[in-house]
Formats: C-alpha cells, sequence, structure tokens
C-alpha cells in the first residue's frame, strides 16, 4: 500500500450503514424452562424457543439470529455457524461446553457463555447420593428386594464418618461437595493446582498431588473439566496408584476415566466400586462397565433438577440479555477468566482502550508491527488482559472490514504477526490510574495515553509526548502545526466555511510544534456529512499546518 493510499484509508475509516433498528433474534435450540424465553421476550425480543427441531430447520432459523441458547443435545460446530452471519454470543445452559466448538466461534468472533455455578448444588447433592449409595449398597439392596429375597447378611456397609474424600478439583462443585462431606464427618483432601492454600483451608482440604489423594483416599470425587491434562487421568496406571478398594465417582466429564482400565481394576478388587453419572460415550456402547454390581449408574443427571434447571436457564438468558443490550459479559468461556471485582474495577478501562486503539489507528500509516501497552497506578496490578483485547479490537476495527471483537482479537492480532508488548509501573503519574498505546508501523509511531475522570468520562491526556486533554466521543479532526500565530484562528475560518461547527478546541504545546484536537458536531447520517478530503486538503494548504486528519469514535 502506498502511503497515499494509507492516507485515503484513515482519512476515510469505515462507518457502518445506518440501519433501521430491529429487536434482537433469539433462538433457543433445547428443551429449557419457559423463564428464559419469558425474561428474553419481555425485553421485546424475537424468542424462537422449539428443541428437537430438524437440523436444517435450525440451520435456516439461525439465519437471522443473534443469539443461539442451546443445553447438551445441539451441536454447535463450524457447519452451524457458517449458516448464522449475525450470531454474536452462544449460551450454554450449564458448565460443560463440549459440544461448541469454541475455536470456530472465537475465530468469528461469537462470544460463548455458561452458566458455571447455577447447578453446583445439585451436581454436588448428587454426588453425595452416589457416595452414600455405594457404603450402603443401597442399589443391589432394593435390587434384591424386588427379586423377594432379604439378603441382609451380604449387604454389610461402611460408613462414610472418619473415612478420607479425595475431590479432585476444589471449584464452585468440589467446595458444595466439601461442605456436605464435612457434615459426615469425611476427612477432605484435595489436588487442585489453581486452588490457593487459603481457599483450601476455608474449606478444611489439605491440598496433595494425585498420587497422594489416590494413594490416602478412601473416596475420589472428580470435579473438573477435560483437558489436555486430565484427558484420561485415571487411566490403568493412576487407578494401580490407588488405595484397594477405593470408591470412584465421577459427576464431571466421562473421559476423564478409561472405562476399559475401570473395569479391569473393579473386576479385579483394586477399586472398590464407581459411582458414574458421565461416560465416554452417551448413551454408553459397552454395556460391560454399567453392569457390574459394584458400579452405580446414572444417565447424566446430576445437574437435573427443577431448581438447577430454571436457575440455569434465568441465568444464561439473563448473561444473553447483558451482553446484547449493554454490552456486559458474565461467565464467557472463550474471554479470558477474570474475578469479578476486577472486571468491576477494569470497565471502565476496557472502554477507554477501545477508543484509544481506534484513535491511533486513524493516525496511522503503513503496515502495524507492535501495539505497545504500559500501564500505571492502580491499573498496573492484577488482571489486564481485557484491556489488551480492547486495545486490538478498537485497532482492528478500524483496519479491517472483518468483524473483530473482545473474543478474537488476539487471534487477529497472532495472524497479522502483530506483536503486543506490556508494561507496568505502578507509579500513578498525576492519575490514580492511566493508561498507554504505542503503536509502531513500518512509516511512523504514535503514542496516546488516556484516563477515567471522576465523572466517568475517557479523555486523551497525552498525544506523541505533548499534553493535551480531549474527549473520546465523536468526530475528531487531528491538526499538527507550528506553534506561531494565526493558526486557530485561521483553522476556526476554513471550519466555519465549510459550515463545520466546533464543539471542544483541545490544544496542546511541544517543544516540535502543538496540536490541536477538534471535537466537531457531525450529522449522523453519512449523506449530510461535511468533514472530507476537500476540507482537509483546505486545512492541509495552510503553511503552519504540517498534518490534519479525521478520527471517528
Amino acid at each position: 500500500m502506498t502511503s497515499d493510499q494509507s492516507r485515503m484509508r484513515r482519512e476515510h475509516p469505515p462507518v457502518a450503514p445506518k440501519a433501521a433498528p430491529r429487536s434482537p433474534k433469539i433462538v433457543i435450540a433445547d428443551a429449557l424452562p419457559d423463564s428464559a424465553a419469558d425474561l428474553l421476550s419481555r425485553e421485546g425480543w424475537e424468542v424462537d424457543a422449539r428443541a428437537g427441531r430438524p437440523r436444517d430447520e435450525l440451520l435456516r432459523d439461525l439465519r437471522d439470529a443473534e443469539g443461539l441458547i442451546v443445553r447438551s443435545s445441539t451441536q454447535v460446530d463450524a457447519n452451524l455457524l457458517a449458516a448464522a452471519p449475525h450470531l454474536k454470543v452462544i449460551a450454554r445452559a450449564g458448565t460443560g461446553v463440549d459440544n461448541v466448538d469454541l475455536n470456530a466461534a472465537s475465530e468469528r468472533g461469537i462470544l460463548v457463555l455458561n452458566a458455571p455455578g447455577a447447578n453446583s448444588v445439585s451436581v454436588a447433592e448428587h454426588t453425595c447420593a452416589l457416595m452414600l449409595t455405594l457404603g450402603r449398597s443401597i442399589t443391589r439392596a432394593d435390587a434384591a428386594m424386588k427379586n423377594g429375597q432379604w439378603t441382609k447378611q451380604a449387604l454389610l456397609g461402611t460408613e462414610l464418618q472418619g473415612k478420607t474424600l479425595g475431590l479432585v478439583g476444589l471449584g464452585r462443585i468440589g467446595q458444595e461437595v466439601a461442605s456436605r462431606a464435612r457434615a459426615f464427618g469425611m476427612q477432605i483432601i484435595a489436588h487442585d493446582p489453581y486452588i490457593s492454600e487459603q481457599v483450601a483451608k476455608d474449606f478444611d482440604a489439605e491440598l496433595v498431588t494425585l498420587d497422594e489423594l489416590c494413594e490416602r483416599s478412601d473416596f475420589v470425587s472428580l470435579h473438573v473439566p477435560t483437558t489436555d491434562a486430565t484427558h484420561q487421568m485415571f487411566d490403568a496406571d493412576q487407578l494401580a496408584r490407588c488405595k484397594s478398594g477405593l470408591r470412584l465417582i465421577n459427576t464431571a466429564r466421562g473421559d476423564l476415566i478409561d472405562e476399559s482400565a475401570l473395569t479391569n481394576a473393579i473386576e479385579s478388587g483394586q477399586i472398590g466400586g464407581a459411582g458414574l453419572d458421565v461416560f465416554e460415550r452417551e448413551p454408553p456402547i459397552d454395556s460391560r462397565l454399567t453392569a457390574l454390581p459394584e458400579v452405580v449408574a446414572t444417565p447424566h443427571i446430576a445437574g437435573s433438577t427443577k431448581e438447577a434447571q430454571e436457575l440455569v436457564s434465568t441465568e444464561v438468558a439473563a448473561s444473553v440479555r447483558d451482553y446484547l443490550g449493554l454490552g456486559i459479559v458474565r461467565n464467557a468461556v472463550n474471554l479470558p477468566s477474570i474475578a469479578p471485582e476486577d472486571l468491576k474495577r477494569l470497565q471502565p478501562f476496557v472502554d477507554l482502550a477501545q477508543k484509544l486503539g481506534a484513535f491511533v489507528a486513524q493516525l496511522a500509516t503503513g503496515r502495524t508491527r507492535t501495539v505497545g501497552i504500559r500501564y500505571y497506578g492502580d491499573l498496573a496490578t492484577g488482571n489486564n488482559e481485557p484491556i489488551v483485547a480492547a486495545v486490538l479490537t478498537g485497532l482492528f476495527r478500524t483496519m479491517l472490514s472483518s468483524t473483530v471483537t473482545l473474543i478474537n482479537a488476539r487471534t487477529v492480532a497472532e495472524a497479522r504477526d502483530v506483536e503486543v508488548v506490556e508494561s507496568r509501573s505502578s507509579r500513578p503519574r498525576n492519575f490514580t490510574s492511566l493508561l498507554s498505546v504505542k503503536l509502531h508501523t513500518s512509516e511512523s509511531e504514535l503514542w496516546v495515553e488516556g484516563a477515567i475522570f471522576e465523572h466517568g468520562g475517557a479523555r486523551i491526556i497525552l498525544l506523541d509526548g505533548v499534553e493535551i486533554e480531549a474527549d473520546l466521543e465523536g468526530s475528531h479532526i487531528v491538526i499538527r502545526n507550528l506553534d506561531e500565530p494565526g493558526v486557530i484562528g485561521t483553522v476556526g475560518s476554513i471550519l466555519g466555511k465549510a459550515q463545520v461547527n466546533i464543539a471542544r478546541f483541545a490544544l496542546g504545546r511541544g517543544s516540535a510544534g502543538a496540536i490541536a484536537v477538534i471535537n466537531v458536531d457531525e450529522p449522523t447520517n453519512t449523506d449530510d456529512r461535511k468533514l472530507d478530503e476537500g476540507l482537509l486538503e483546505s486545512l492541509r494548504a495552510v503553511p503552519a499546518i504540517r498534518a490534519a486528519d479525521l478520527v471517528r469514535i
């Protein structure tokens, strides 16, 4: 791209065509309580809630949908996403997202949400039910009674009190199980590399290695997602390390266990029994494991209670409403995980970051090579990944015609070999928190800093080393000029002659000259806009003006 072409592109940033406002359409593809559809309908949105529709019908119904809510039945793959060009959010009514192609969704910039804590109590109670059933052989006793047998002597059980429970995963569900296990008088140990000693202590749990957990536990319960590290974590070797007679419970994901190895371990007596609610294939195709008398099997119902389904459905519907209606993100699966307190702290700076990215992108020429992001003051601590995503979103939305969102901004940067460099400084520099963005291209270097003021507004406070205070809203003419008399008057005269009204005029002075950021009124109707190449050329024709550029935020 030539310098002239690059200049033309930045002087005419893409503007979305004005369209008649319409209510978002939400498709609910699986069975959910009516409360989900009711909540969205109250917003005045179109809700298409039909479970079990044929696949071709679903693809057709998704053509104009912005939101999709599913449970575990609907497979949200690349083929489905290709049929939904307007889709912005997918909500999984539950925890696991095995049925959603996260990579394909992220590449499209589609947010994927779930409801990770809504069914925690139900799953924890089911875990305890399986543990009690295994300890007292309840299903075998029931089967004997139904067959007219009184086999009291053969059904000697074991108490939970005094036994050691090993929890693999001490997240929401693991913590709920731990609370209930304490009431049974059990000793609790846990393996979770992502949980602090303090959190474990809060639940009277001792953190140990996986091998130690298996060697010491009488019962082991799994509460982790499937990852490369956890896939078939209980294989033949791990089962062989377990305490003889251990009872294994899985209400998490089926492929955490090598089912063939578990079958052999139970048949040999190494494992005393298993309570399974999830399987490698559902429904399971090999009945050898579930047919064992030492196995209590349920058909993936741990989270299936009236209370959990009601809570899950309203939670995901509210998350969809908040994202599409307000831009608020909760329980995102394909965005960096961030604590609620961090999200609240960062929210104003995410908006600032996106605007700063858009601002420098429209002033830049040449190919983007590096984006430098520096955090000052209070902003220098904690997880700032949403800010990185926001800077890149503002940057690439201006440069590219393809959809760029907080979800896929990192991917877009990597695909274009754009390096992101972060740095931090606890020095506040006149503001409690400050954000700096530096853009390096093949032809230029731009540097802008911004802050959030008391009233909540995002403002530029420095541009290319020159102190200047300018709002980050609306349309701006950015002028670089020699610091000499008459320039401001000339600029005002040119804009007045073009019938362009100046809303705010910010001026900064440095050793290399002056910079003006002029916020001007501009009609929302693109046909009525007076800010064009001709006006900019009139400004550039002034001898003292080195550059005049248009920036729209």
